[in-house]
């Protein structure tokens, strides 16, 4: 459930990251809607942080020492 929750967020922050590219390209700077963007991208990325330090500080995510 955990990892589904990382992956909706993470896939917020793609979709807000290409809307800010289609409001960059279009809008001819008369419109908010490019910082509104970049806000809702931020809040998410902050949202990521504390959901895996949260994880990560209850013992649901682990972290791999010896990658292989």
């Amino acid at each position: 459930m955990l990892k589904i929750l990382i992956g909706l967020i993470l896939l917020g922050a793609v979709i807000s990251l290409f809307s800010g590219l289609v409001f960059l390209i279009k809008d001819d700077g008369k419109s908010k809607r490019l910082a509104n963007s970049l806000t809702v991208r931020v809040g998410l990325a902050v949202l990521l942080v504390i959901v895996v330090a949260i994880a990560l500080w209850t013992g649901e995510l682990q972290l791999n020492p010896s990658p292989v």
